[in-house]
This record gives structure tokens, sequence and C-alpha cells, in this order.
């Protein structure tokens, strides 16, 4: 199956085959199927989402960064780097290899996104902000 389009009909089968190894997932699966009641809903609005940052269809109506903060409290910064490694993993079986490049390159930009909206703060300093060096 590998050499899928960047079209419709191949993000779809992308976002099927990826979400199935991160509902199996050890580490994201009890997060992911917590947070998500009816599946194929789902991934018809992930479909979307994808399809409108690949082809800029316009097809997905959703707020991204909000939906995460939901589940702040058990989402961490290192479970992007597993879920990263996954779409990868995914990608690179099932994508034709140009659309495994561009997708691999959005789906980083996406996830340090969505970790800056998460978990950076701008009244944070570190500890030696407003010190004086001598």
């Amino acid at each position: 199956m590998a050499g899928l389009k960047l079209d419709d009909a191949g993000l779809e089968t992308l976002v099927e085959a990826f979400y199935a190894r991160v509902r199996a997932d050890a580490e994201l699966g009890p997060i992911f199927n917590d947070a998500i009641e009816d599946w194929p809903h789902h991934l018809e609005k992930l479909t979307a989402f994808w399809s409108s940052v690949m082809l800029t269809s316009g097809r997905y109506k959703g707020q991204p960064v909000p939906a995460h903060m939901k589940h702040k409290d058990r989402i961490t910064p290192e479970l992007f780097d597993r879920w990263l490694g996954l779409w990868r993993q995914t990608t690179e079986e099932l994508m034709a290899p140009h659309a495994v490049i561009a997708l691999k390159g959005k789906a980083a930009r996406i996830a340090e996104s969505l970790q800056l909206a998460m978990f950076f703060r701008l009244d944070r300093r570190p500890a030696s902000a407003g010190r004086a060096v001598a």
C-alpha cells in the first residue's frame, strides 16, 4: 500500500491507520480512548484537519488548541515525541516519498505549536532573570 498520494483518499487511509496505532499504543491509547467517544466521527474530523493543512481544502472547522487543553493534565511534552514517532512510521509505510517529507514536516510544526500553546508561559522566568550580571 506504500505510495499513497497526498490527496483526500490518501489522507483518509493515513489517518485511519495512524490512529489505529495511537489507540493501541500503551501510552497514547488510554488518553485518546478516554477522550474520544465517537471514533468514526473523530476520524472524519481529523481527516478534514489534515486535508485543510496539507491541501488547503478548508474542510476543518475546529480549534485544536482548546481541544487539547481539555486534556492537559494527561498530556506531557514527551508524548508528543511518541505521537510524532508513530506518525513518521505510518507515513513512511503508506505514503509516497514526497508526501512523507511534507507530512512529517507539517506534523513536527503542529506538535511544536501545540506544545508551545500548552506548556509555555510568558510569566515564567529563569532563576537568573531580573538579576544584575556582574
